[in-house]
């Protein structure tokens, strides 16, 4: 495994644990195919706007953060991130932790989604699998041979929840990531949305 393939991974991670995609303008609750592959090219769209857009790195990190909580089921990204903890959080911390976490993401990928510049993701098709739709994608970064990225899209919530890069699945590395912050601060899920504020 190279640092270059681990580089490329974690630019596109953040479009998941991200986990940023949300229902299309005037979606219905159960979403179709067609509207999952809409959905992921409406994504892509927005974000190669903003990298192109020629703004300020911290400007940009305010569109993303728009674009993730547009796009992306983030209630339910971080409350699997979060995992077990969950159960023993107050209200009031899963809601600290909710905002706290998408604001994360959109510094932490943010940064990464810079690198695409000139690149592109062409869109393969959409299948259903179970209750969603796998959309099968391939992205194309300047000086890097073409890789699979596969976006998975939530059919009665219409948004994004989740997506494999090469096999390896985003969602599960951002709750293995916040999982080792709790354990830094022996599971004090106080100090833990602190550090996330500050991290990313």
């Amino acid at each position: 495994m190279t640092l270059q393939f681990l580089s490329r991974r974690g630019m596109l991670g953040g479009l998941c644990a991200s986990g940023l995609l949300a229902a299309l303008p005037g979606a219905a609750l159960s979403a179709t195919a067609a509207q999952a592959e809409n959905l992921v090219r409406g994504l892509v769209d927005d974000v190669n706007a903003v990298i192109n857009s020629g703004k300020s790195e911290g400007a940009m990190y305010g569109d993303f953060e728009r674009i993730f909580r547009t796009y992306g089921d983030m209630p339910y990204v971080a409350a699997y991130a979060l995992g077990v903890e969950a159960r023993r959080a107050t209200p009031a911390q899963k809601k600290a932790f909710s905002a706290a976490f998408a604001t994360y993401v959109s510094r932490k990928y943010g940064r990464r989604f810079q690198k695409f510049v000139g690149g592109k993701i062409e869109v393969n098709g959409a299948r259903k699998i179970k209750n969603a739709y796998q959309v099968s994608t391939t992205a194309y970064l300047r000086g890097e041979s073409p890789f699979e990225v596969t976006f998975f899209v939530g059919e009665k919530s219409g948004r994004f929840y989740n997506m494999y890069i090469e096999g390896v699945n985003m969602l599960l590395t951002e709750r293995t990531e916040i999982g080792a912050m709790l354990d830094r601060r022996r599971g004090d899920i106080d100090a833990m949305i602190a550090d996330l504020k500050r991290a990313g």
